[in-house]
């Protein structure tokens, strides 16, 4: 149901995730009035009430620890930490008013890609491949890749299929040796002997379904097909090695290593061969000052660094081939970043950082027929919580959805006695002011 309701001005979704959640503070909420609170300490309405993973007592009020600016012909605030991203400022519709129920990573991950805080329910990418398929036959309409040396706090759940059939869920990717494990032929056996194996073990698998009637096995037979055209499919799609020498300069990657640019690149070369959804997942964003390396003053200018002229060079990269109108590109973490410096027991930690905050976040969209050059919604003087057009979770889902040509109240699937959809039971809408 809900299939293709709307004329779709997206094609398909690249979907950049900072696992960890950046600090909005730092990137692109500018906050002069929090800069003159810096270092006093926090009023009592700002704590009272409240839940926070790690601040106890009365931490202190901390201003942006990098200088802004505005850029671009939009004028939009950007700070110092992405001078890339600077040069696209004017393709980016920047949304500074989300927000969740979610203060942990686990659960606000899964609500950010699932729709539900809970491990159950298919992600976007599932949903999206479910209801519009794959381009090419050959390869998985939902392909995932990781860098950042860990998966996301909640695990692959984030893009699997949940209720849905298993077939639409995310294909985890490596940028480094063989694209997908097991995907090579064992020592000795050869392709035709993999086909010969295979025919055999679809019969089998086609005579348990006439027995049983479970259409698991069906997805079973599907996925063995689709590994076996794999098999040369992924492999020419993950050389890297392919692309001329000033591509990789412009993207900053570096064949045969795991990087958030390799993966980047990748991106681009699966958007052009008919992959539906792609999902990046960059960990390493979690502003705390437990040590140096989740430190705002010392490890966020090396995540910065990561992703700056990768996901710039991303965005020019499809604009030059001409697929940005029909590529819906989507970037942000899970949560936002407190106004207060955290102070895990009361204390003043060594490294500085902020604690989580579900009560305000940027996230930003390029392409697939969303406005460029514009700032959606406003945060409170200080970045604590959304002030103008508060834009939850389940909203963001239905516009995307909306972009891809669906209606979010019907694009459901049967669980149970339920029509089950992604933007859940409660009233959810497109965010037209957004679009195109």
């Amino acid at each position: 149901k809900g299939l293709s309701h709307f004329a779709p001005k997206a094609k398909r979704v690249i979907f950049l995730h900072m696992a960890g959640a950046p600090s909005q503070l730092e990137l692109f909420d500018y906050k002069p009035e929090l800069t003159k609170l810096d270092g006093k300490e926090c009023p009592k309405e700002f704590l009272e009430g409240q839940k926070f993973a790690f601040i106890q007592g009365v931490p202190k009020m901390m201003g942006s620890i990098f200088p802004f600016h505005q850029a671009g012909e939009s004028g939009q605030w950007i700070s110092d930490r992405i001078p890339y991203t600077e040069k696209v400022i004017d393709e980016l519709c920047i949304i500074k008013s989300m927000h969740t129920d979610q203060f942990n990573h686990a659960p606000a991950q899964l609500l950010f890609h699932t729709g539900e805080p809970r491990i159950g329910k298919p992600s976007l990418g599932s949903w999206t491949v479910y209801g519009l398929g794959t381009e090419n036959q050959n390869l998985p309409g939902f392909m995932v890749l990781v860098s950042g040396g860990k998966v996301p706090s909640a695990g692959k759940s984030v893009w699997g299929s949940g209720f849905l059939p298993s077939v639409y869920q995310g294909v985890q990717c490596r940028s480094k040796g063989d694209p997908i494990l097991y995907l090579s032929n064992p020592d000795g056996v050869s392709r035709n002997m993999r086909r010969r194996a295979l025919d055999t073990l679809n019969k089998l698998n086609a005579k348990a379904f006439e027995e049983v009637g479970d259409p698991e096995t069906m997805t079973r037979i599907s996925q063995y097909e689709m590994a076996f055209r794999m098999q040369i499919s992924a492999s020419d799609v993950m050389d890297l090695s392919k692309e001329p020498q000033h591509i990789h300069e412009m993207y900053g990657t570096q064949p045969g290593k795991e990087s958030f640019a390799n993966n980047c690149l990748l991106a681009r070369r699966m958007a052009e061969n008919g992959v539906r959804f792609i999902q990046l997942f960059h960990w390493g964003w979690d502003s705390h000052g437990a040590g140096a390396a989740e430190a705002l003053n010392r490890g966020f200018t090396d995540r910065c660094n990561e992703v700056d002229k990768p996901m710039t060079a991303l965005l020019k990269d499809l604009k030059q081939r001409g697929m940005l109108d029909d590529t819906l590109v989507v970037w942000g973490g899970e949560f936002g970043r407190t106004p207060m410096r955290e102070n895990r027991g009361g204390k003043e930690m060594a490294f500085v950082g902020r604690d989580h905050n579900p009560g305000c976040f940027t996230t930003w969209m390029a392409g697939g027929g969303v406005k460029p050059g514009i700032t959606y919604g406003e945060t409170d003087p200080i970045g604590y919580a959304v002030a103008k057009n508060p834009l939850a979770i389940r909203d963001f889902h239905a516009t995307i959805l909306h972009q891809l040509g669906f209606d979010h109240k019907r694009f459901s699937y049967p669980v149970q006695g339920l029509d089950q959809t992604i933007t859940g039971v409660k009233p959810s809408k497109v965010v037209k002011s957004i679009l195109s």
